[in-house]
């Protein structure tokens, strides 16, 4: 007996994709529902272990510029996290559309 089913199929690249989309979703809300409390970055938490260790150090350097807000601190800082991947994902796609023009040369 032949049967009419058709062999699996890996998923089309837009299945893959959106699943994709979806973890990367997923990744980054899921902290922010179970997580509770003050967000504060690696900096400030070293600050503070190094004051529970030695309270009278000094700091070698001091900033440059004082942010009047944390706020305006994040924005700096995902602003240069946006550049670093626009550039990473420029390059990657220079390459890729590189490699692409030699094959069909080929």
């Amino acid at each position: 007996m032949q049967s009419n089913q058709k062999p699996t199929q890996p998923q089309s690249s837009k299945q893959r994709n959106g699943l994709l989309i979806l973890a990367v979703i997923t990744l980054a809300i899921l902290p922010l529902i179970f997580i509770r409390g003050e967000y504060s970055g690696a900096d400030s938490e070293a600050e503070k272990i190094i004051t529970e260790i030695k309270p009278n150090y000094q700091p070698w350097f001091n900033p440059l510029i004082e942010l009047p807000s944390g706020e305006i601190e994040s924005l700096l800082f995902v602003s240069q996290a946006a550049i670093g991947a626009g550039i990473v994902g420029y390059v990657v796609g220079l390459y890729k559309g590189r490699q692409e023009g030699k094959n069909q040369k080929n």
